[in-house]
């Protein structure tokens, strides 16, 4: 029987208070810290490594946070959802977003369906579907090819996808496998499509329209924006236009696609990435076989993700420290610091998927929990951000642990030595350097210039970002928030706050409001 009762109930969270807190400054200086550098660390998949040296943790913690991986029956809970449990108990839902990339536990019928088969055949479809488009097979009216691919949709119809394109591109460029251009509109302001549009030429371009619901209004209205422009020049939109939804969904039922792409209920939106929502655009982007190796990375580290002992699971321990600082130290956010341009929406994903996720009041049974649970995710790449707000990190009133990226070589393969170093060292000096500093600080008589240090951070690392690394990557964190919301006993699966903003939007459009919402709207002129 799995234990669900929540957080403040345990009797290890008691022993996590009490336990001694830990002085970076002390534990890493000289050689003892270089000793806990290499020892403090765990091996990820695809080469990756995640090493928690600068967290304020010791031998003891660790221990104590076993404890309460034990107690909360953590990876007993992973088991249960890759088993098909219905974990999303707010929506009533199976949660299966790592059946997509690979089964590690037996068949998950519903309904009559297996699902993995299910997930199969739709990338099996989207590949064929792909293939086509690159061989000329699929063409436009003209019978020329298509070269640009933009996909409509937005949250984590857009974060994960665009996130995902962005950190290979310049990969595949190096590597000859960029197959077409991807472009994204989310914002149902007019500027967002306009701008893309006015980018990118409509007779040669895939529309690839993602709404699991299928009524997403920001997403259908941008439907309508681009489906226009297009009209206006002669073209028909049937002959450009993609669909990926639910089979349930009106857009399932609609005539007007090229070709239509399921996933289902099962998969919440800052999930999907591994789905036919990133499937489709990533495919015709860079050919399928460089989306299979991004499924093959995450589903490699979902393998890690089921060690029971914490210091060989990447995921566990980043979860149970993110607890330790969220309940214990009573820090309120977290910085994503990726060393790489081409991580630099990733932050912007995780904030989503983070924040989503485990943003909640209550616990699984809907009643209120009494304690604090996700942390606010906020981040911009390195070393953009130690010219911006690194200020704070170092000398503000409050402690941000910080969750470093860095890999040793570039993905251009274009670098020069400029000043006795190339720029990738460079980088990577300034990542080394920025960690020490925030964990150790610098003493000096001038209180303007002491660093008082006891700035925790992490750092995962690698060869290259790679499309196997940057699934393994994304398998890391989309784990990491599923241990943090079975700890915390809260449905990590559903999005409340997300729908109401939605239904009080259709109510202004609609003129059905009264007091201040009605005032807003007028001051606004809808």
């Amino acid at each position: 029987m799995l234990n669900w009762k929540n957080l403040d109930a345990t009797e290890t969270f008691p022993k996590i208070e009490k336990a001694e807190k830990v002085e970076l400054p002390k534990v890493m200086a000289g050689e003892n810290g270089a000793k806990r550098v290499r020892e403090y660390h765990i091996p990820m998949a695809e080469g990756l490594d995640y090493n928690y040296a600068a967290k304020t943790v010791d031998d003891r913690l660790i221990d104590l946070l076993q404890e309460l991986a034990d107690e909360q029956q953590l990876v007993d809970k992973y088991e249960y959802l890759l088993g098909g449990a219905i974990v999303n108990t707010g929506e009533k839902r199976h949660v299966l977003h790592q059946l997509t990339r690979g089964q590690l536990k037996g068949d998950v019928i519903v309904d009559g369906v297996n699902k993995r088969d299910f997930y199969k055949k739709q990338q099996d479809r989207i590949a064929e579907f792909a293939n086509k488009v690159h061989a000329g097979e699929i063409v436009n009216e003209k019978g020329e090819k298509f070269n640009t691919v933009v996909q409509i949709g937005i949250g984590g119809s857009d974060l994960g996808p665009r996130a995902l394109y962005i950190a290979l591109e310049n990969w595949a460029k190096a590597n000859g496998t960029l197959k077409m251009k991807a472009r994204f509109i989310s914002n149902v302001d007019p500027d967002d499509a306009a701008a893309v549009l006015d980018q990118t030429d409509l007779a040669h371009a895939l529309f690839i329209v993602v709404s699991k619901s299928g009524t997403t209004l920001e997403t259908l209205t941008n439907e309508t924006f681009v489906k226009n422009a297009m009209k206006k020049q002669g073209l028909d939109p049937v002959k450009h236009m993609l669909a990926v939804t639910s089979e349930t969904s009106p857009l399932a039922k609609n005539e007007g696609y090229l070709a239509a792409f399921f996933m289902d209920d099962f998969i919440g939106g800052r999930y999907s990435s591994s789905s036919a929502v990133g499937g489709a655009v990533l495919s015709l982007a860079f050919g399928p076989e460089i989306f299979a190796q991004i499924l093959d990375g995450m589903h490699e580290e979902d393998k890690v993700a089921l060690n029971r002992d914490i210091r060989k699971n990447p995921e566990l321990m980043d979860a149970l420290i993110g607890v330790y600082e969220r309940n214990v130290l009573d820090y309120r956010t977290t910085a994503v610091l990726p060393y790489s341009q081409a991580l630099s929406r990733f932050p912007a994903h995780l904030q989503q998927l983070d924040m989503e996720s485990n943003g909640k009041s209550v616990n699984r049974f809907g009643e209120p929990v009494s304690y604090k649970t996700g942390a606010i995710i906020w981040g911009e790449p390195g070393t953009n951000g130690q010219h911006s707000f690194f200020q704070l990190l170092h000398q503000g009133r409050d402690i941000i642990p910080m969750q470093f990226v860095g890999f040793r070589e570039n993905q251009a393969g274009m670098d020069d030595v400029i000043e006795g170093s190339t720029s990738q060292k460079k980088l990577c000096a300034n990542v080394c350097a920025q960690i020490v500093a925030l964990a150790c600080g610098r003493d000096n008589e001038n209180p303007n210039k002491k660093f008082w240090g006891n700035r925790p951070s992490s750092i995962i690392t690698g060869d290259q970002l790679t499309p196997g690394r940057l699934g393994a990557l994304l398998a890391h964190f989309e784990n990491k928030v599923m241990f943090q919301g079975f700890t915390w006993n809260i449905n990590s699966f559903d999005q409340e706050g997300v729908q109401l903003g939605k239904i009080l939007a259709k109510d202004v459009l609609a003129h059905n409001t009264e007091g201040a919402l009605k005032e807003y709207s007028e001051i606004l002129g809808i």
